[in-house]
């Protein structure tokens, strides 16, 4: 069984906005409405997803209403993982750091983020993966 996912907002807000069906954003985004990989969650994460998406700049770029993204939203909960952070280690930047305890949750996770700050972080390199780098492994 493949390690179980978090996956960044960053990622869902591209497959959200991407026009390409086969990028690997969209892709991600696909597989996680559809359970065809395990993923795991927070409140944080899911709340994060919903404020970012909501931001009126993306909204007029990916044009769905509140209504439509919550539907989103409880769908990809209805299919997750849904954990309790646990305390990690610093992040490379503080606005993450929900996601490095979300990893310290449980050791198997694995975050796929876009976020080259946090790619570059040596310590957690095991435990990141790029989008196409994360569907190369599935």
């Amino acid at each position: 069984m493949n390690a179980p996912a978090i996956i960044d907002t960053n990622i869902v807000v591209a497959g959200l906005l991407t026009q390409r069906a086969d990028a690997p954003v969209a892709r991600i985004l696909d597989g996680m409405l559809a359970a065809r990989f395990p993923f795991a969650l927070s409140e944080a994460l899911l709340a994060e997803y919903r404020a970012v998406v909501l931001r009126p700049k993306l909204r007029a770029r990916h044009g769905l209403e509140a209504g439509d993204i919550d539907v989103i939203l409880t769908e990809l909960a209805t299919h997750a993982i849904v954990l309790a952070p646990a305390a990690g280690p610093p992040a490379p930047d503080p606005g993450d750091q929900f996601l490095w305890n979300l990893l310290a949750a449980h050791p198997g996770l694995i975050l796929v983020t876009g976020d080259k700050r946090l790619l570059a972080d040596p310590a957690m390199q095991p435990r990141l993966r790029t989008a196409e780098r994360f569907l190369e492994g599935r």
